[in-house]
């Protein structure tokens, strides 16, 4: 058995080539799995170029200087196992690499999945480490696979961002600006955001990208980045960067005299990622979904969480495949050389933005 992987040079994100390579022996305890389908989103860029900063290059090791394997989320199935509590044939949702197989330790077993006791992941956050096991899984449905892989992280992200906010008191603010409105992180947030009512949800985005914005009706208002100046300056407003553009966030932070709070959740715009020091305003916060999660599952304890977390997937999911005007149709990529393609595609942001990405090196 061999494993394709497709890695990443990790200072020169357009630069990619595919690997193969014989796959080793498994150690006592260890399970092989063969990776089916996977989505590449803007969200996975954003993995790559926050790489060394958050650690995400940490999880899959390259095993070669300067060359990173860009994790992605999806599905696989269990092909070999020397554990007795994971059989071959299971079903299992997770953080992988973007290869045509894995090899994980399982540890923490219980009903529900188990972590990777991989003694290099053990410093990296949980919540990336975890494998659910699709039989027992309250997401899951067999046919909605693709849109789960596509969206179902990426909507956790927006769900906790939309919940920090609120707990928050929005910071005192009645406006959220959210960049790279096009994306499905910011959809995502955008579409909660609106179901609380008395917050004014303002989408930047590209012209190429406004029509389908202003489709989705999630948007109080659609500008282009260049309209900045249809907002009154004095507006108090709470700025979400999906985009990680560094002329952009100065712009708003310069522009508006009364911005509460600016948090980074994302880089989209890869060419224009920069700092954000020296800014007028509050200081750039990066968000990090797992701290609010963390927080939320103490305040409420992880059923009532979950139950709230996969009610609102559920309504989301519902809107997003809603056959009259579906926010999302999948596009699939099969084989080495297309999943080179398409990684090349999504990282330029080319290509239509309710188009979304299953991918698959088998």
């Amino acid at each position: 058995m061999v494993t394709t992987t497709l890695l990443v040079r990790q200072d020169q994100l357009a630069t990619a080539r595919l690997r193969t390579t014989e796959d080793v022996r498994l150690n006592e305890g260890q399970v092989r799995v063969r990776i089916d389908s996977f989505a590449l989103t803007a969200n996975n860029i954003t993995y790559a170029a926050f790489g060394e900063a958050m650690s995400y290059w940490q999880f899959f090791p390259s095993g070669e200087d300067g060359w990173g394997i860009v994790p992605v989320w999806g599905f696989a199935q269990v092909v070999q196992s020397t554990h007795p509590g994971v059989a071959v044939g299971e079903r299992l949702y997770g953080y992988w690499p973007m290869a045509s197989h894995a090899v994980l330790q399982p540890e923490r077993l219980n009903d529900s999945g188990f972590s990777d006791g991989a003694p290099h992941r053990a410093a990296l956050h949980a919540i990336y480490n975890r494998y659910l096991r699709s039989s027992t899984d309250p997401f899951y449905a067999q046919d909605t696979e693709d849109i789960q892989a596509l969206l179902r992280p990426l909507f956790v992200t927006s769900w906790l961002i939309d919940d920090f906010l609120a707990d928050s008191g929005f910071f005192g603010a009645g406006t959220v600006l959210l960049s790279s409105a096009s994306s499905k992180t910011a959809y995502g947030t955008a579409w909660l955001l609106a179901q609380r009512g008395g917050i004014e949800v303002v989408g930047l985005t590209s012209p190429r990208n406004r029509a389908f914005c202003d489709s989705l009706g999630c948007y109080g208002r659609v500008l282009g980045y260049e309209e900045l100046g249809a907002i009154d300056a004095n507006t108090p407003c709470v700025y979400v960067d999906f985009a990680g553009d560094a002329p952009l966030r100065r712009q708003i932070h310069e522009r508006f005299s009364q911005l509460k709070y600016s948090c980074s959740v994302g880089g989209t715009h890869v060419e224009q990622l920069g700092g954000a020091k020296d800014l007028p305003g509050p200081r750039a916060t990066l968000f990090f979904a797992p701290a609010q999660s963390k927080k939320r599952q103490a305040d409420w304890g992880p059923a009532e969480f979950g139950r709230k977390l996969v009610g609102a997937w559920q309504d989301f999911a519902r809107v997003v495949t809603e056959a009259r005007a579906p926010w999302l149709l999948v596009a699939h990529h099969r084989g080495p050389e297309a999943v080179q393609a398409a990684y090349a595609q999504v990282l330029a942001g080319r290509g239509d933005p309710r188009q979304g990405h299953i991918l698959s090196l088998n």
